[in-house]
């Protein structure tokens, strides 16, 4: 095991562990949280609806991973477009404020925009009962990154299924692992927990991409 590389400034408090399986420390990134390295180590979470962005400059071996859900805005599951109207609020604004933090740090160590690879994972419809808010959150982040002038690379979003995605930032390399149904009914309780949070606020098998 090779000594924990130290965090960049500000990312002290995101839990890292030593993962056996791809010899690197590695960072677990929850709803809500974000986190970059210039280090030969990994990022990794799981998703059920929410959405992933994992973004490097493979120059300079720095990136990272956000994982990010829009809140809930109450209307009709229908209304899908007031989720990309910035009059919407919170919506756009929680969105874009989760991709705008990661690529600020991106360029504070270093980064050029342009020079940006980005892969997105993650908005699964896991339960049927449940509206489907993964559908909302791919049609903003599409809507974001064409909007900012930003092209895909590569990408494993909607379907029905729950993600383990494991990332690489030095290398821009993407594990990702499609879960058994079973493991989403765990996932999409943590979500719903997590959209009873950002309402309070609001006022209301594997395949390797490269």
């Amino acid at each position: 095991m090779t000594p924990c590389p130290p965090a960049v400034t500000g990312f002290e408090d995101i839990h890292r562990f030593w993962d056996p399986t791809t010899t690197r420390w590695t960072a677990k990134v929850l709803p809500g949280e974000y986190y970059v390295t210039r280090h030969d180590e990994a990022v990794s979470t799981v998703l059920g609806s929410c959405i992933a962005a994992c973004i490097c400059d493979r120059r300079l071996g720095v990136g990272g991973m956000n994982h990010f859900m829009l809140p809930e805005d109450g209307g009709s599951s229908g209304d899908s477009d007031r989720w990309l109207d910035p009059k919407a609020g919170l919506a756009t604004r929680y969105g874009s404020h989760a991709m705008e933090c990661l690529i600020n740090e991106l360029m504070k160590l270093g980064a050029r925009r342009e020079s940006l690879e980005i892969k997105l994972f993650g908005g699964g419809r896991i339960l049927a009962s449940m509206t489907d808010v993964g559908a909302r959150n791919v049609a903003f982040i599409r809507e974001f990154l064409k909007s900012e002038g930003f092209e895909i690379a590569a990408e494993d979003m909607g379907n029905i299924y729950p993600r383990r995605v494991i990332y690489f930032p030095d290398s821009g390399k993407v594990r990702v692992r499609r879960l058994q149904p079973l493991e989403a009914t765990a996932i999409a309780e943590r979500e719903r927990r997590y959209q009873g949070d950002l309402a309070k606020k609001s006022g209301g098998g594997d395949v390797e991409l490269f």
